[in-house]
């Protein structure tokens, strides 16, 4: 992983993982704090900020992930092209390019803002709680996938229809259906009406 001012403050100088914090917001989104990141999900949860990445092909097709396996939250589930979180003082713009190059091993084409939504989803299987503040991102992947397999089981492309296929036979995260929702009005922009979101 390339080291930027931000991921090197968030990690030590002998290769171990360091707490790793998250910034707490009120319900406009303003931060009022930080808290670490595994109390921040823990049952009922605290409101922290966000993001979630929509990728698109040529053709108009979302890039899923399948979350690895090995990861405490929602692990072996479908989701959204990249999601999580900004390190206190990081842009959510600046974050979402830097967690799908971690994830996915590319840089995101024409990355938009599109939008915020507020949640709350308990995830039944951990215990744990999304209680987010979560800023949306879309854009185009144009180059080769190049995930990381402690991050990512699997990536798949899928049209609307194959979408809904899949999401009635297989396991998606919690928020999926909801930032997708939220963020529709920004894909249908940049894939215009024939991809059908």
């Amino acid at each position: 992983m390339p080291s930027t001012p931000v991921t090197a403050a968030n990690s030590s100088s002998n290769g171990t993982a360091e707490e790793i914090l998250l910034e707490l917001v009120d319900e406009d989104g303003n931060t009022i704090g930080t808290a670490e990141k595994l109390s921040a999900h823990q049952a009922p949860g605290r409101l922290h900020r966000a993001f979630s990445v929509f990728l698109f092909d040529e053709s108009g097709r979302l890039l899923l992930q399948r979350r690895a396996p090995g990861k405490y939250h929602s692990p072996g589930v479908w989701s959204n092209t990249c999601c999580g979180h900004p390190y206190p003082g990081e842009s959510p713009f600046a974050a979402a390019a830097r967690r799908t190059y971690e994830e996915l091993g590319i840089s995101p084409s024409l990355l938009a803002e599109a939008g915020t939504v507020r949640y709350n989803h308990p995830d039944p299987d951990s215990g744990l709680v999304e209680q987010e503040y979560n800023h949306l991102f879309v854009g185009m992947a144009q180059s080769a996938l190049r995930p990381d397999p402690e991050e990512v089981g699997e990536t798949s492309f899928v049209t609307p229809g194959e979408l809904a296929e899949r999401h009635a036979k297989a396991p998606f995260s919690a928020w999926f259906m909801t930032v997708l929702d939220a963020a529709r009005p920004a894909i249908r922009e940049l894939t215009g009406p024939a991809a059908g979101w």
